[in-house]
């Protein structure tokens, strides 16, 4: 018996689509269970499924799209390179595409002191990379991270990252990984809170670097988020960020800034790092830097670069396709000063948060930068700790989710235990979709305490 080929016009429903995922792909997939649709197509902040429902998309894949979908400029950028009989694939051979893309990515780093390294094409590969070029400049082995940080999936970024749930089920990750606390303005690792609390830190690490009985030798390098986003939206305060980078830079520690989703334009500017005017010796770019196409690129500081030839390689570092959108993305990123618009925009919906904190308690904390935003979900029936936080509600969080998919909103959740919401918005929303987001929000979590806590 043979297989008749299947007609997707005769078989327009989200539920057709998703049995088929569920029988022939891996247990792996986590968006499907969060988001239950079949997209048939997207445009700018909207998505549209198979049976003609339009979303408001605050999700942007997971902040790739910085341009929303299918912009107009990311469209002719691909169909110029198809026109023009470039190759799709050059391994590190150079093109005049790819000269004036690295041309243009390098213009918003201090002139001179940068170079770029074209790593295979996701977040983690950039990380990876990073890390091997630490360890090789310096000859030393060891890695300082973050509690909260994420760095991605693969075996050596998996090692520095804070979530435990992948850990646990893969044992002998890479050595030599140190984790050292976050500052956090709602739930403060020390329980001290405030400016004390960020103080605190602050002064751990210098102390930790330069005690000789720490027991820890000095590390290779030192990786982290200027805006921590699957830790749940968590941004680092100024001062403890420049004490990080004066401390690196006196004992000759590399220090690594993932910029994966927080970088170009999100946080309202190029960089998250920038807020601090610090220098990070490596940046690692990945997701918006590709234009929505899988691309990942290292910055680093020139007396760093202590590669020798193929040191580090990876087949799809050549993505033509991909530098072609994102030369496209940096251009309108400029001429339209999105950062900008990410800021107003960010502002905008983080003082209508916050003023729903004041009429739902189940909203602890409201932060962020720009169009990185956490909204904090707590049980504020139960005791506050020793610093005024109530407990996390990942049930709660969980339902809001899923009532703001109803209301054909499509956001995610990270943070402890799921329990933060987070908006990545693309960087070109306007100010009534933003009014739209917060009304269907407001519904949402409506909703969700009705279902949860009636």
């Amino acid at each position: 018996m043979t297989n008749t080929p299947v007609n997707p016009i005769n078989q327009a429903t989200n539920e057709y689509y998703l049995t088929r995922q569920n029988e022939m792909e891996s247990n792996v997939r986590s968006y499907p269970r969060k988001l239950p649709l079949a997209i048939a197509k997207a445009q700018g902040c909207w998505v549209t499924d198979v049976e003609g429902n339009e979303y408001l998309d605050c999700l942007a894949g997971a902040g790739t799209l910085a341009l929303g979908h299918n912009h107009p400029d990311v469209i002719k950028a691909i169909q110029d390179v198809l026109a023009s009989g470039l190759p799709l694939h050059t391994l590190d051979l150079t093109t005049p595409l790819k000269d004036a893309f690295t041309e243009e990515l390098l213009s918003f780093f201090p002139k001179g002191e940068y170079r770029l390294q074209f790593c295979g094409p996701s977040g983690a590969d950039g990380t990876e990379a990073a890390i091997k070029l630490a360890k090789t400049y310096t000859g030393r082995g060891n890695v300082i991270s973050f509690s909260g940080g994420y760095h991605g999936m693969t075996h050596g970024s998996l090692s520095m990252t804070g979530n435990l749930n992948a850990k646990n089920a893969v044992q002998n990750l890479m050595a030599g990984v140190q984790f050292m606390p976050y500052p956090h303005e709602y739930r403060c690792p020390l329980g001290i809170g405030g400016e004390a609390g960020v103080d605190a830190l602050t002064y751990y690490f210098e102390n930790f670097i330069e005690d000789v009985e720490s027991g820890v030798v000095k590390p290779a390098a030192v990786i982290l988020e200027a805006i921590q986003g699957e830790g749940g939206v968590v941004t680092a305060p100024v001062k403890w960020l420049q004490k990080i980078r004066e401390v690196t830079k006196k004992h000759g520690i590399v220090l690594i800034l993932d910029e994966v989703q927080a970088g170009f334009c999100r946080s309202g500017k190029m960089f998250a790092f920038e807020h601090a005017g610090i220098e990070p010796d490596v940046v690692v770019m990945s997701k918006a830097v590709g234009g929505s196409l899988p691309l990942a690129v290292l910055a680093i500081k020139k007396e760093f670069d202590a590669w020798q030839p193929a040191g580090h390689t990876g087949t799809f570092r050549g993505n033509q396709l991909a530098m072609a959108t994102g030369y496209a993305s940096l251009k309108v990123m400029k001429e339209q000063n999105l950062a900008q618009n990410a800021q107003q925009r960010g502002d905008f919906l983080q003082a209508e948060l916050k003023k729903l904190a004041q009429q739902f308690g189940c909203i602890g904390n409201v932060r962020g930068k720009g169009l990185m935003i956490g909204i904090e979900i707590v049980d504020e029936r139960q005791p506050q700790d020793r610093i005024g936080a109530y407990p996390a509600d990942g049930v709660l969080a969980a339902e809001i989710q899923k009532a703001c998919f109803k209301h054909k909103l499509l956001l995610e959740r990270g943070g402890r235990g799921g329990n933060v919401v987070r908006i990545l918005c693309p960087l070109i929303i306007t100010q009534s979709e933003c009014e739209e987001m917060i009304k269907r929000f407001t519904q949402a979590v409506q909703d969700a305490l009705k279902a949860t806590r009636s």
